[in-house]
């Protein structure tokens, strides 16, 4: 298996993570976030860092991320 989310934040550049994340930190990440976490490594030449489709899998079904979240009414 491969890592768990939080083995992989570990990995990330911290300020970008802050960025991505502010004002929703007492949340579950979004995939969404990670989408663009993913994009920047992308950019900067870093893909190395992002993760694996299997690793995206698993920490969506296994509660660790959110794939999306449903609306406050």
């Amino acid at each position: 298996m491969g890592r768990s989310y939080e083995d992989w934040l570990k990995e990330q550049d911290s300020d970008l993570v802050a960025r991505v994340r502010s004002g929703d930190e007492s949340n579950k990440p979004l995939l969404n976030q990670i989408n663009w976490i993913w994009v920047s490594n992308l950019m900067n030449k870093k893909a190395d860092l992002n993760p694996t489709s299997a690793e995206l899998l698993d920490w969506v079904t296994s509660g660790q991320i959110e794939a999306m979240r449903e609306k406050a009414k």
